[in-house]
């Protein structure tokens, strides 16, 4: 199977027929994802305005604060596909161990394959914790990711994202003077006393997917991070130390989360950060069990029911698996929700010959169709539309920050100041530490 990217640079009605699943016809949400995404980082420096790249949704506004790229050096624009890769290879050898390469799921094969861990937030969490013999940890992923990775690992090592542009529209949904002020009306409400059992009024649980200041907040706050593998772990934490969770950026995984924990929906009201009390009476905050932000992943916000209705009218039998960032519709629709790790080790304990309809971001899809060819694999969504700000990354990029690191030159450095880093900390400890059941770290590629 061809990869996303060669898709998208081949797409025509004709060819896109072929290279999708029977009865299934595909075309791209931008066409202007076939270009490199130096063009969207000169374009948008010119503009003076930042943004999420080609098939964002028009509903995301990147903050003006929002990091960009500079310009990549033209040779490596010039350079071939196979160029690209012999100077990835040659640099990753003269680097060795003092270099390590993390690749999240979502990320365009071509850059994967130079990666030497693959795998969801969790995962590469992990994976930049234990690798303290790297000087150098390339994140090909997202800016929030990188933070995180800078927090966790040693001050002898250096993090470079190999875009600045890669940022993440939901992690930008909530900002800290937004939960600050929420957080100040919540206090107002329910006070700060514990109850008789011990229990805080409300804990804040960030996603992943959020900035380094407020995993910091969640820290300061005695509060703590979760990923969607752990989210139920991190809820369990939670409830045991606080009477109510404000969870935020993503509604949608807090909502699916504490619904399948029991809670009901009336208990779970959305918090409009533009709004008193997030929009809501104090009644409904009173009795409220979990708040929930009013952000989303655009990517996962695509998959809808009439999906999955069509996948089990064109497959009988279809197995649907959805990622819990879907909105609850959609998981109430489908067989089974979970993480990246949860997809990927469903397909991989399941007998020969199975059918799956996948809803999470198209690349992570199309590897895992190629990977079990034994099985039939395809995204629920028929329009291919990767990550925006996760496709910011191409091997040409990853090739001149490589290269810079043989010249002793560190591009793109992330670094979070120990001011907010000692406080996001300590809430990422206490993620790491609500291991998920039958979690596994992310496994070193052949």
């Amino acid at each position: 199977m061809s990869s996303v990217n060669t898709t998208i640079q081949l797409m025509t009605r004709e060819e896109a027929l072929a290279a999708g699943k029977a009865g299934r016809e595909q075309s791209s949400c931008s066409t202007e994802l076939s270009k490199g995404p130096w063009e969207f980082d000169l374009a948008e420096a010119l503009a003076g305005t930042p943004g999420y790249g080609p098939g964002a949704s028009s509903e995301d506004k990147a903050p003006q604060e929002t990091p960009q790229q500079g310009q990549l050096p033209q040779e490596y624009k010039d350079a071939s596909d196979a160029e690209l890769k012999a100077r990835i290879l040659g640099a990753k050898a003269e680097l060795g161990e003092r270099v390590v390469v993390l690749g999240h799921f979502y990320q365009r094969d071509e850059v994967v394959e130079f990666a030497d861990f693959v795998g969801d937030s969790f995962q590469l969490a992990n994976a930049a914790k234990n690798r303290s013999e790297a000087e150098a940890i390339v994140f090909c992923g997202v800016h929030f990711m990188a933070e995180t990775a800078d927090m966790l690992s040693g001050s002898h090592q250096s993090v470079i994202l190999p875009n600045l542009a890669a940022g993440c529209s939901m992690a930008d949904m909530a900002d800290l003077p937004s939960v600050e002020a929420c957080w100040a009306q919540l206090e107002k409400l329910y006070g700060t006393e514990p109850d008789a059992e011990g229990r805080v009024p409300v804990i804040p649980v960030t996603y992943m997917n959020s900035s380094a200041a407020l995993k910091a907040f969640c820290g300061e706050h005695g509060g703590i991070v979760c990923t969607s593998s752990n989210a139920s772990t991190v809820l369990e934490w939670a409830f045991a130390r606080g009477q109510r969770v404000l969870f935020f950026p993503d509604q949608h995984l807090g909502r699916n989360t504490a619904k399948a924990m029991g809670v009901a929906l009336a208990n779970m009201p959305l918090w409009n950060p533009r709004m008193p009390l997030g929009g809501n009476s104090e009644q409904v905050m009173t009795d409220a069990k979990v708040v929930l932000w009013q952000g989303f992943c655009s990517v996962h916000k695509r998959f809808t029911v009439a999906q999955i209705a069509q996948a089990r009218i064109d497959f009988p039998g279809v197995r649907v698996v959805v990622h819990p960032e879907c909105p609850m519709e959609v998981v109430d629709a489908a067989d089974e929700a979970g993480s990246t790790d949860y997809i990927l080790k469903a397909i991989q304990g399941a007998p020969d010959g199975s059918t799956f309809a996948i809803g999470t971001e198209i690349n992570m899809v199309n590897r895992l169709a190629a990977q079990y060819p034994q099985h039939t694999i395809f995204c629920l969504d028929p329009v291919i539309c990767p990550c925006s700000t996760m496709y910011r990354i191409h091997p040409g990029y990853l090739a001149w920050v490589l290269e810079g690191l043989l010249r002793g030159e560190v591009l793109n450095q992330i670094t979070v100041p120990e001011a907010t880093a000692v406080n996001a900390r300590i809430a990422l400890e206490r993620m790491l530490a609500a291991k998920p059941s039958q979690a596994q770290p992310a496994a070193p590629l052949s």
